[in-house]
């Protein structure tokens, strides 16, 4: 796998997975021989906010009554994307308005989201998955994660999106360096080339919706309101 293509070093731990950094912030994936897939999978802290705030210690009489009369909110934390192909199509992959897919021009899917983690408690978390026999028909992918419901608390919800393929190195992104007006992020960039993909590193926090995320890459996609089921 995995080479830097920006001069400075690709830090790896010991398992062997890649973490993409301001320094080292794309690397190009081998071209797949035998197809399969590759998967991006966003994992984070439901309870983050929460968890900051200090479940332990000392509070005062009416934190702890506003705790008791409040629910409890999470963060409902989306995993999505933009998607282009080479025929010129484009569209989004997102739980909102129930596209869980993207299909090329021979009807077959490309890019597929699983579902709909509203909790973050799926140990899984949120998967996108990219067929890899089928990446002829594929231009470029722009992961994207939004906090859908809760407070825009990105540090709290310590959020990474990972990308695992056959035979290569799991290449991780952490959603730091967060902006807490920002309900959307910019995640990674996944360009098809002559020699294979390859993913940069973006994390670029965006303040409103997905169209503002849209009009930052220049996507020019036509937008409006919808909501998840």
């Amino acid at each position: 796998m995995a080479e830097s293509d920006s001069g400075g070093p690709v830090r790896s731990d010991t398992s062997g997975k890649v973490t993409l950094t301001k320094s080292a912030p794309k690397v190009s994936l081998d071209k797949p021989r035998s197809g399969g897939e590759l998967t991006v999978n966003l994992n984070w802290n439901a309870r983050g906010a929460e968890g900051a705030a200090g479940g332990t210690g000392k509070r005062g009489l009416m934190a702890k009554l506003q705790t008791a009369l409040q629910p409890k909110q999470g963060i409902d934390l989306d995993l999505g994307c933009l998607w282009e192909f080479t025929d010129g199509s484009k569209g989004a992959v997102q739980a909102v308005g129930n596209s869980f897919e993207a299909r090329d021009s021979s009807g077959r899917p490309v890019l597929q989201l699983d579902g709909d983690d509203r909790s973050g408690a799926a140990a899984g978390g949120e998967n996108l998955r990219i067929d890899l026999g089928r990446i002829d028909s594929l231009k470029r992918v722009l992961v994207f994660a939004m906090i859908y419901e809760g407070v825009p608390n990105w540090e709290a919800a310590r959020a990474v999106v990972t990308l695992d393929a056959p035979a290569q190195a799991p290449i991780e992104v952490l959603l730091d360096e967060a902006d807490p007006n920002a309900r959307i992020c910019g995640v990674a960039l996944i360009e098809n080339t002559a020699q294979g993909l390859s993913v940069r590193r973006e994390v670029r926090y965006v303040k409103g919706s997905q169209r503002v995320l849209d009009q930052a890459y220049g996507w020019g996609l036509s937008w409006a309101p919808g909501r998840k089921d």
